[in-house]
């Protein structure tokens, strides 16, 4: 696609208290971390999905069974509050791949109940991927080492986020969209936030790092479909609860916008592979959302894999897996 190139940002003061009164209302909080795992939402403003029962637990090639060290596996899809002192909030860092396959991946991070979701969700995304994270599965981030957040805001639909100078250092056009394109999804997984304006070190923006990427305004996540892959699942998050009869939902650009996505049980087997359509394809970026329903005896790590049938022998290319948790019943 042709991105929309910016010519200036606006200087907007930055304060965490207007960011309180801009990020509640609609959206409400994000929930808090239930103890089961509930049904996928399809909405980006409904509460997310809990972790499997330990986001700590390393994933393999091969998901287990059973998370290593985790506590008792959630045993049924009804919501229930294990605390109100944390919250859910999403950081969107990369998932490796071949070209195709890689690009944004929403991350799921436990954090301290606060009416400040989008300060709580920036100060996850700016902490980066953990060390298990970023092990065999390629979870990483283009954000520099050291980055701090000096400040969001939001009003109108418009959040102002002000980023120490680390930000904009070192250099390559892909690493620089990309950092972009985290922080935009990240703060815009809020009903109230639409797009992101830019500051370093409280300072107007003209021109970004040292490719000279020109900002001109308040960007959205239209602009950074070239950080997504070919299909970009936006739920269930990496590693998070899916239960049966749950959403998954995203966009993507396949031919003839169809492809299909598939559920596998901890030793590989497909409990389900549905063919899902998007809204369009073949040159521009269409939603979906489906339901899949499975049965499994156990709780259990599974595989959520999205992909598109080659158009010349039905191979799978585009692919897009991560590992999810996987319940009984429903």
């Amino acid at each position: 696609m042709t991105r929309r190139l910016p010519v200036r940002i606006a200087l907007v003061l930055v304060t965490a208290i207007s960011l309180v009164a801009a990020c509640s209302g609609a959206t409400g909080g994000l929930g808090s971390v239930p103890t089961s795992v509930p049904t996928a939402s399809a909405e980006p403003t409904s509460p997310d999905l809990t972790p499997g029962p330990s986001a700590s637990a390393s994933p393999s090639t091969q998901p287990s069974e059973e998370a290593s060290g985790s506590p008792a596996a959630p045993t049924s899809a009804t919501a229930t509050p294990a605390t109100t002192d944390t919250m859910l909030v999403r950081a969107y860092f990369i998932l490796g791949g071949e070209p195709g396959s890689v690009g944004l991946v929403p991350v799921l991070r436990e954090v301290p109940k606060s009416t400040a979701v989008a300060k709580a969700a920036m100060t996850a995304l700016l902490a980066g991927p953990t060390r298990l994270e970023s092990g065999d599965r390629q979870i990483s981030t283009a954000i520099p080492d050291g980055t701090t957040l000096l400040g969001v805001s939001a009003k109108n639909g418009v959040a102002t986020v002000d980023l120490s100078t680390e930000y904009d250092s070192g250099s390559g056009s892909a690493s620089m969209q990309y950092r972009l394109a985290q922080v935009v999804y990240t703060l815009t997984q809020f009903a109230t936030i639409k797009s992101v304006v830019f500051q370093i070190d409280g300072e107007t923006v003209t021109t970004f790092g040292s490719e000279g990427i020109v900002i001109d305004g308040p960007v959205g996540r239209a602009d950074y479909d070239d950080q997504l892959p070919a299909i970009f699942v936006d739920r269930p998050a990496f590693r998070a609860g899916f239960a049966s009869g749950g959403r998954v939902s995203g966009n993507a650009d396949v031919f003839e916008a169809t492809f299909r996505v598939t559920i596998l049980d901890a030793s590989g087997t497909p409990l389900v592979d549905d063919q899902v359509m998007a809204s369009c394809g073949t040159g521009c970026r269409g939603t979906f959302s489906t339901t899949l329903s499975y049965k499994v005896g156990k709780g259990q790590w599974g595989t959520l894999r999205a992909y598109e049938p080659s158009a010349k022998d039905g191979t799978p290319t585009n692919i897009r897996e991560y590992p999810v948790w996987l319940t009984p019943g429903g």
